[in-house]
């Protein structure tokens, strides 16, 4: 938190650098976060993109109420909502979109483990957008159901709620798929 706080009076100081730093310490975690809600590896990127534009064009005027990095969560969010709004977004499937790794040389585990991602895309896409964005923002993101309340804007019985039930549907949708 006092590192965010050195690097943005350094990004609003002018030093281009502290934006590089910033980058690189988020860029992972909210293009994984862009990546699940859009499923769609180069929408994702285009998000993070506009994000951190955005971000540096507003530097000088930045008053942050909560972590950078949940700042930077919520601008992503914003983002992605923004293009399912627009309609613009374009699903990619996920063998098109990217190798994915299991870390196995095994070439059945591997067709396994494509099987089962391609299937838990498939069924996060399937529940509603405010229960997805709860579960990628707890599993993916990290993020404590308080910090997701504060990038929903909704309490935070509300995100339980969205969470408990996403993972219901989910689950319900995987068994249903799993014994066809």
């Amino acid at each position: 938190m006092l590192e965010d706080k050195r690097l943005i009076w350094e990004l609003k100081q002018g030093n281009k650098d502290a934006l590089r730093q910033i980058y690189m310490e988020y860029k992972d975690t909210l293009l994984t976060i862009a990546a699940s809600l859009l499923h769609d590896t180069y929408a994702a990127e285009d998000v993070l993109h506009d994000v951190f534009v955005s971000f540096a064009a507003s530097a000088g005027k930045l008053e942050l109420r909560v972590s950078l990095k949940s700042y930077l969560i919520s601008s992503v969010v914003n983002r992605v909502r923004d293009r399912f709004r627009k309609k613009k977004h374009h699903t990619v499937e996920l063998d098109k979109a990217g190798q994915i790794s299991s870390g196995s040389k095994n070439p059945e585990q591997l067709a396994v483990f494509a099987e089962q991602s391609h299937l838990s895309a498939d069924a996060l896409l399937k529940i509603p957008l405010e229960q997805r964005e709860a579960i990628i923002l707890h599993l993916n993101g990290g993020m404590t159901f308080k910090e997701i309340a504060e990038v929903q804007h909704v309490p935070m019985n509300t995100v339980q709620g969205r969470y408990r039930y996403g993972l219901d549907k989910l689950r319900t949708i995987l068994n249903g798929e799993m014994k066809k």
